[in-house]
């Protein structure tokens, strides 16, 4: 049950972030989707006793995927779906420790804190890189004259 709501509470969160990325309003439900299936990906990953950068890394290639298809599908620009769904993932929480650790004097805290968030943030753009980075098939279309 906790699962579920975090999974709406995601989707909720990221057809918010939709609005203020200005994208348009048909693709909120969409970008909801893809923010929510990002977050549940990341969460059963966690629960299948992965680190939060693998973990992160499953969830953004997946989503990656995800979004290519939405993109195809709905004739919009990928950076419309993944942009808002890549938001729960984002290390956020992670850069602020990182920091809140420096100012406070504890650098083995910061090590350790920056270093996972660090791993988190390239795991996330690795994910997306190697998705993006797979051809797309070619559409078949009448010959040119």
């Amino acid at each position: 049950m906790e699962m579920l709501f975090q999974v709406l509470a995601a989707a909720v969160a990221t057809a918010a972030f939709s609005l203020l990325f200005n994208a348009p309003a048909r693709e909120y439900p969409f970008c909801a989707a893809a923010g929510g299936f990002c977050w549940l990906l990341y969460l059963l990953g966690e629960g299948w006793g992965y680190s939060p950068a693998f973990s992160s890394f499953l969830a953004a290639a997946a989503l990656c995927a995800l979004c290519r298809l939405f993109s195809i599908l709905r004739r919009t620009p990928v950076t419309v779906f993944l942009i808002p769904g890549i938001f729960p993932i984002v290390p956020g929480a992670g850069i602020y420790y990182t920091a809140y650790h420096l100012f406070m004097g504890d650098m083995p805290a910061f090590s350790a804190k920056g270093l996972e968030t660090g791993m988190t943030a390239a795991a996330i753009a690795l994910g997306i890189l190697l998705v993006l980075a797979l051809p797309l098939p070619r559409r078949h279309s009448a010959p040119r004259r």
